[in-house]
């Protein structure tokens, strides 16, 4: 009898430490934060903090935000808060960017989520293969939906910005027109008569003049007044026309 009851303890013993087991397994399985979670998460902060950005810049544009894909074996202790996202860098969201996805709980822990923001914006590139020199026309030039984030010499988005300008160097069809390709067309050249406007206020005075060296607009160039005979510093607006401040 006394063996029998040892073999029934014993054999109790091992179907509790069983059970145990299985509990325990249960709830760590049960209290495991997945990497679609982490996803998830980044995604939905990526979303808002973009829309932000293009609030508070004003900017229009159509945006898309890819999340790495991350190891599927990877897991972490259920937060008993709600997780807290940031971005690595205080640069604006766009490109590659890493988000920081932690728990601040009573088990903490923090992974960082590679992902990609691309920010597609209206702008100007070529219409056909331009030399270097050429002076942009609206035959020359059109706007053409980019992303914007991989535009690291800039990218302009305005015609009105280009127009006039000369090429500093050749490019090609549908090729982004940056700042740095260009330099402002001379206007105005040295010995031109030119219209000098004086301005206060409302009121204007116009009197000619004669440039006394090149300019592009918005350059200040010395400017002879012929009615006085003075030299005045006069900023270009235009072809044949400065302008001075009374």
């Amino acid at each position: 009898m006394t063996i029998f009851r040892r073999g029934r303890q014993k054999l109790c013993s091992c179907l509790l430490l069983a059970a145990l087991c299985a509990m325990s397994s249960f709830t760590h399985a049960s209290t495991m934060s997945h990497p679609e979670q982490l996803i998830d998460v980044t995604e939905q902060f990526l979303e808002e903090t973009v829309k932000d950005y293009l609030s508070r810049s004003n900017i229009d544009a159509r945006h898309e935000i890819v999340v790495s894909r991350l190891d599927p074996r990877l897991r972490l202790n259920q937060c008993d808060q709600l997780l807290a996202a940031s971005l690595g860098n205080s640069a604006p969201p766009m490109g590659r960017v890493t988000v920081r996805v932690s728990c601040e709980g009573s088990s903490p822990w923090s992974v960082f989520v590679p992902a990609q923001v691309r920010l597609y914006r209206e702008v100007v590139v070529a219409n056909r293969s331009l030399l270097r020199d050429t002076v942009l026309s609206a035959a020359d030039v059109s706007l053409a939906e980019r992303d914007v984030s991989n535009l690291n010499q800039g990218y302009l988005t305005r015609l009105e910005e280009v127009l006039g300008n000369k090429l500093t160097r050749p490019t090609q069809p549908d090729q982004v027109i940056t700042p740095n390709q260009m330099e402002l067309a001379k206007v105005v050249r040295k010995g031109d008569q030119v219209i000098i406007t004086a301005r206060s206020g409302s009121i204007s005075v116009r009197m000619p003049g004669e440039a006394m060296s090149d300019g592009v607009p918005g350059k200040q160039i010395p400017v002879k007044n012929q009615r006085s005979g003075r030299i005045v510093k006069a900023r270009v607006t235009g072809p044949g026309q400065v302008e001075v401040a009374m």
